[in-house]
């Protein structure tokens, strides 16, 4: 195991450069050249920024983002929070990571630390994805001349300081929906630019011999139909209501949960007091989703708040899944054109009934609808349209990425994100 340097030693610099040897140290543990050197090269170098301490769909994208750059040929960075698990599984897919304690914009420690830093990578790009980060590296990116600074917008709710937003060249929104939030709160419409979260389009595809072992495993019978939910059990995510509307449908369906969180619990104790028994499935965080998707007859996106457009709702889309869905203005978005989905408030068991007694029934898996749905989502969300739209905002700000890549740098970012995410 490489030996990490204490903060000290972060802000020490590179002996090539003329200065103190402390940096050379933390070049060889962390694998990545000398600033210095790496600026004579041709490739851009990008840095993203997040001070979360979770792990969601926001961390994945960042996650996301770094490995399609790396594959394309750029270099890249990350400074996070310490101890994060968006450091560690970066860390694991051999992205370049600097830890730091923390990103409070009231702390002068903060504040001159990611300025030496910064100015010690010397980055094309820096990419603020959180608040506490946003209120720091941004501003510090901007005054070090950094040639584009952004901002992602991941959710869909109210800023509390449009500042935020003004201060970098340019903001991404992961959605049409988060975009006009934006622009009611007084944001320039020509600052945004809509990015959703791209997903791997060959990852996410129906198989048939998946879906006879998954179902085979969770012991899911004959005749029987399956509702599935993939995500964090968290409060706006609102898996209590596909618990609801189990207990008040025909013993035939079943419903499987694929996620961890704080709300397992309750969550568990919901399904014993409805008396579901062996009828819902908690399967736990699994690293490997694109293999649940499969035994699924019907996908039950139940997040009635907050949601960009869900990662796991694209997923599910791409491999083919007839889907009952709250209505949430990203949400309706994602849905646009599905044929095989259905708009039910939050909460309204009787409307969600006859919504799964419509949608999951339907002759199952047929293969001209799923590639016609494939097709249709992958244009919109499929990680080679992510990185289109993200180089044409590279290129209105003066940033040429390198040429794209065929196939193995594309099955080397799903990889990384298969072991890492």
């Amino acid at each position: 195991m490489n030996p990490r340097p204490d903060w000290g030693a972060r802000l020490l610099f590179h002996p090539c450069c003329g200065c103190r040897a402390g940096q050379a140290a933390l070049c060889s543990a962390q694998h990545i050249a000398c600033p210095i050197e790496e600026a004579k090269m041709s490739a851009p170098f990008i840095v993203h920024t997040e001070a979360s301490r979770s792990w969601g769909g926001q961390e994945i994208r960042v996650l996301t983002e770094l490995l399609a750059m790396r594959a394309r040929g750029c270099r890249v960075a990350l400074l996070a929070t310490a101890g994060a698990p968006l450091a560690e599984r970066a860390t694991a897919a051999g992205i370049a990571v600097h830890e730091l304690p923390g990103f409070r914009d009231m702390n002068p420690a903060t504040w001159m630390r990611l300025w030496r830093l910064l100015r010690w990578l010397r980055p094309t790009v820096v990419n603020a994805h959180s608040s506490d980060d946003s209120w720091t590296a941004a501003p510090l990116a901007r005054l070090l001349d950094v040639p584009l600074v952004l901002r992602t917008r991941h959710v869909l709710t109210t800023v509390s300081c449009l500042g935020l937003y003004r201060l970098p060249h340019a903001v991404v929104a992961c959605s049409e929906a988060i975009a006009d939030g934006l622009v009611r709160q007084g944001l320039d419409r020509g600052r945004i630019s809509v990015i959703p979260t791209g997903n791997d389009e060959g990852r996410f595809r129906f198989s048939a011999d998946k879906r006879q072992a998954l179902r085979a495993r969770y012991q899911i019978r004959e005749g029987e139909l399956l509702v599935g939910n993939v995500g964090f059990l968290r409060g706006y995510k609102g898996q209590h209501f596909i618990l609801d509307t189990l207990a008040a449908l025909p013993q035939r369906y079943r419903a499987i949960l694929v996620g961890d969180g704080d709300l397992r619990g309750g969550l568990e104790q919901r399904a014993a007091e409805l008396n579901l028994g062996g009828r819902v499935i908690f399967a736990g965080h699994q690293e490997r989703p694109e293999d649940f998707y499969q035994a699924f007859d019907l996908f039950f996106f139940s997040s009635h708040a907050a949601e960009g457009v869900s990662q796991a709702l694209v997923q599910a889309l791409l491999n083919g899944l007839p889907v009952l869905a709250c209505r949430l203005a990203s949400t309706e978005e994602a849905l646009a054109g599905v044929t095989a989905s259905k708009l039910v408030n939050h909460g309204d068991v009787r409307a969600a009934c006859a919504g799964v007694l419509e949608l999951a029934p339907r002759p199952g898996r047929d293969p001209v609808q799923m590639a016609a749905q494939h097709q249709l989502i992958a244009a919109r969300y499929g990680l080679s349209a992510m990185m289109t739209r993200l180089t044409r905002l590279y290129a209105r700000h003066g940033i040429v990425l390198p040429q794209a890549t065929s196939g193995p740098a594309t099955k080397k970012v799903v990889e990384a994100l298969c072991t890492g995410a």
